[in-house]
């Protein structure tokens, strides 16, 4: 049999979306990624972004990259454990573990290699993962690499991982794993309760706050901060392609602990390092960060003003607390349609369903940035009550 005869059944759906004109992937971007943008000559208002501080247009951040560039070149030609180190590496990976109160820290090209290489890499074959049914992908993947065994536990829900906790052996490691803030449907895990789980079944815990970070908390710090649990998680995770306006990924921990990943993450060691652009950027988006909290403030201001609007028009907004704010739409072809009307009336967003959502559970998944005007929440507004009455979805 042919292996590549899977590929028609893709192939397929793909060709029926395009048809139908639903298709909504890939689709070419022709200007900087900020609170509008322009696909095929037309202005969209975008809140289908992570850039959540708005900081990809910020000319401090171009200026990092460009004077970066012409110094360093535009690639290291080689991976961080040989070659591919810089100082700038260096000095970020400080600021980093210094900004989030821990001993040490590393930095990959990737957000998404940043989790493949830190659970492969501490965990072996007699431990225990222990994660959250919607973790990411990337944390799924780097589960199935590291050779030890899984445990899911139903989402957010506590008592059933104190249920598979209370069931493992005390003499085998354990580390539970979550998402801080969930990227699908903006809530947050219940670190309090997941902190006094760990210390009570004697397991480590490992935060992805990709989507926190730069956004809660009061200095920026992310979910741990917020529930003031910095010095209880014992790795913080974060990216730098959203809030940091930048690419690339991060780890914070002890230092012993961050010593072992560089020395032994595949995805580190066998992989070019972080361009200097991505450094530099990266590192003037953690000044500004760290110096411009206004920039949350203004955030929050306009996430609360989405949430109330879409309640007030009676569209299901989940548990969402986050600049993450999803429209449940529950049917898939219904979301796909929902999602071509916004597009219609300028609104660019993400229709979501499974695997990436549970079955059932299609979503329209919204976000937003600080620099999103008055005018453009009102047009946001406007046009979902306008498609939530087409698609009988709302107050009636």
């Amino acid at each position: 049999m042919d292996i590549f005869k899977k590929c028609e059944v893709i192939v397929n759906e793909v060709n029926r979306a395009h048809d139908l004109e639903i298709y909504p992937f890939f689709t070419p971007i022709e200007s900087v990624q900020d609170h509008r943008v322009m696909i095929n000559g037309r202005e969209f208002i975008m809140i289908g972004s992570n850039g959540y501080l708005g900081l990809a247009a910020d000319l401090r951040i171009k200026e990092a990259a460009i004077n970066a560039i012409k110094k360093y070149g535009s690639t290291c030609s080689g991976s961080r454990f040989l070659n591919g180190t810089l100082d700038i590496h260096v000095k970020l990976e400080n600021d980093l573990a210094e900004f989030f109160e821990k001993d040490n820290a590393i930095v990959f090209s990737t957000g998404f290699q940043t989790n493949l290489g830190i659970i492969s890499s501490i965990s072996v074959k007699d431990d225990f993962l222990i994660i959250d049914r919607q973790d990411h992908a990337s944390i799924i993947d780097g589960c199935r690499l590291s050779f030890a065994d899984i445990k899911k536990f139903r989402h957010n829900d506590m008592e059933d991982l104190e249920r598979i906790l209370s069931t493992l052996p005390e003499n085998r490691g354990k580390l539970i794993i979550v998402d801080g803030v969930f990227s699908m449907e903006g809530d947050l895990s219940n670190l309090p309760e997941i902190v006094r789980l760990k210390k009570k079944y004697n397991a480590r815990l490992l935060v992805d706050d990709a989507h926190g970070i730069g956004v809660h908390g009061e200095k920026g710090r992310g979910i741990c901060e917020q529930f003031n649990l910095l010095n209880e998680v014992d790795m913080i995770m974060g990216t730098f392609s959203k809030a940091f306006a930048s690419l690339g990924g991060f780890v914070v921990g002890d230092k012993d602990v961050i010593t072992h990943i560089k020395h032994t993450a595949r995805s580190l060691i066998f992989s070019a390092s972080m361009i200097p652009a991505s450094v530099a950027s990266a590192q003037m988006a953690l000044n500004i960060i760290k110096s411009e909290p206004e920039r949350r403030k203004k955030l929050w201001n306009i996430t609360q003003k989405v949430l109330e609007g879409f309640k007030k028009i009676g569209l299901d907004t989940g548990k969402s607390e986050s600049a993450v704010i999803p429209v449940i739409i529950k049917e898939d072809d219904k979301c796909f349609g929902f999602w071509k009307m916004l597009m219609a009336n300028g609104i660019f967003t993400n229709p979501v369903i499974s695997p990436a959502t549970p079955p059932g559970r299609a979503l329209i998944r919204t976000s937003y940035m600080a620099t999103h005007t008055d005018e453009d929440i009102n047009i946001v507004l406007d046009v979902f009550s306008r498609c939530a009455k087409e698609f009988g979805l709302g107050n009636k």
